[in-house]
């Protein structure tokens, strides 16, 4: 067995738009006496790289269109929220229970295409996923390396409910230098019998593993992972896109 250490950095300010983010989360990491090595995940809410990204959307600019006010009518909601959920959806996918379950520009099947309107600067802004997530990681991860010398694997999460559980759970939605799916199949279990389907979602688990070491209220967006060496790659790999299911096995499109 592996011993895992899971710890929330103290210490990381309110983030806005143009802050240096590996430059803060390096120095939390210095100052918790921690450090970073080249072995460690860091998982990173992905609010605070939406905020150094400048992802956030001032309602007070959106005008809600046709749709969106027809909608807004049917839920009770803002229409210009709506708009921005439309806006950052390309597709629609269900309509039910004050929630829209809509495909994302990045692929991702979530609610309210991951908007959000908690730990926000003020009620008439709305945070959105970062434009790539993917890319978000693998820039911080590069930049942390310049930074502390240590190249630790980079996680972005966010919270998404699930279609059989109650609930949500942080996922990975970016994702650089970590196995994100360790694929089980042709592979034998302990009593020597072929796997045909198991593959374990590596960056989820340990996404979810992070938000456990913090509360939602917080304010420690940023959480050290130490024992999954042996997942974490030099290479940034294919990031978390390689968890998302085929829009063919999707049972949401059915």
């Amino acid at each position: 067995m592996t011993d895992l250490a899971i710890t929330a950095l103290e210490g990381i300010p309110e983030v806005v738009a143009g802050d240096d983010l590996a430059a803060i989360i390096a120095r939390a990491a210095n100052a918790s006496q921690l450090g970073i090595t080249d072995e460690d995940v860091i998982v990173i809410s992905h609010k605070v790289v939406s905020k150094s990204e400048g992802s956030v959307i001032d309602l007070r600019a959106i005008k809600p269109g046709k749709q969106a006010l027809e909608i807004a009518e049917r839920q009770g909601r803002d229409p210009r929220h709506v708009q921005v959920i439309l806006d950052q959806s390309s597709e629609l996918l269900r309509e039910e229970h004050g929630v829209l379950i809509c495909v994302t520009h990045h692929g991702l099947v979530c609610a309210n295409a991951g908007t959000d309107h908690s730990n926000v600067p003020d009620e008439q802004s709305v945070v959105v996923l970062p434009a790539d997530s993917d890319r978000s990681a693998r820039s911080l991860r590069a930049s942390i390396a310049e930074l502390t010398g240590a190249r630790p694997a980079v996680l972005i999460a966010d919270s998404f409910g699930r279609a059989w559980r109650v609930g949500q759970v942080d996922v990975a939605i970016g994702c650089a230098g970590l196995t994100a799916l360790d694929q089980w199949a042709g592979r034998n279990d302990r009593s020597l019998r072929p796997l045909a389907a198991t593959a374990i979602a590596i960056a989820d688990a340990a996404a979810g593993a992070a938000d456990l070491a913090r509360a939602k209220d917080s304010g420690e967006p940023v959480v050290l992972i130490e024992g999954l060496s042996r997942f974490v790659t030099a290479e940034d790999g294919p990031g978390a896109a390689a968890l998302r299911r085929p829009a063919a096995q999707d049972l949401f499109r059915r």
